[in-house]
């Protein structure tokens, strides 16, 4: 599978650019998600030209603030700014998003509105395979949070980590994809895992 690929760089990540400026200049909106150098997507994918994305899509819409709940069987701590290991818990995967830090960070907290730098690496709950990975591209992936450029179950939660810090987030599909599937990899109401290492905070 091929995840050695950039941001922004597939034709369904440059389809979701367009779709939001269409509506956004529909809408006459000056949202930061409408910037065209911030990045949408991030991520990866499989094979061919398809590509994942943890970003906005038409089945996003659901409320924030959900209950967050605490990983049971969290995936090994590793060490931060070393690649990890994701391990799928046994069972039937959680209905909200859950949590859990496994390395907790010292540096500055992460808040709605602020502009992180992570990396991470997505695993697809139905097939236990990683779909993306920030580490393959060799770059970190930047974003700001809390505005409607990833996922939600991203926006909701990066927020509380700490620069040096590492957590794993489970993610249920109304907070991930739903269920329209975005790309080799995940599967229509998939629970996505990823473990992700916050860099930096601005």
């Amino acid at each position: 599978m091929d995840r050695h690929h950039r941001p922004l760089r597939s034709p369904f990540a440059a389809g979701l650019l367009v779709a939001a400026a269409a509506l956004l200049a529909a809408c006459g909106s000056s949202s930061p998600a409408a910037s065209g150098s911030s990045a949408t997507s991030a991520h990866p994918s499989s094979g061919g030209t398809s590509r994942t994305t943890v970003a906005p899509t038409s089945n996003s819409g659901s409320a924030s603030g959900s209950a967050i709940g605490t990983i049971s069987d969290p995936s090994p701590a590793g060490t931060f700014g070393k690649e990890p290991t994701v391990v799928v818990p046994p069972g039937p995967p959680p209905t909200q998003l859950e949590e859990a830090n496994l390395v907790t960070g010292t540096g500055a907290t992460a808040k709605a509105g602020d502009t992180v730098t992570v990396q991470y690496v997505g695993v697809a709950y139905s097939t236990h395979k990683v779909f993306d990975a920030s580490w393959n591209r060799g770059q970190p992936f930047t974003f700001t949070l809390g505005v409607g450029q990833v996922i939600k179950g991203w926006d909701e939660g990066v927020v509380g980590m700490k620069v040096g810090g590492r957590r794993e987030l489970i993610i249920p599909p109304q907070l991930a994809y739903g269920s329209t599937s975005p790309g080799a990899g995940i599967a229509p109401n998939d629970t996505l895992i990823f473990v992700i290492d916050l860099v930096s905070v601005s």
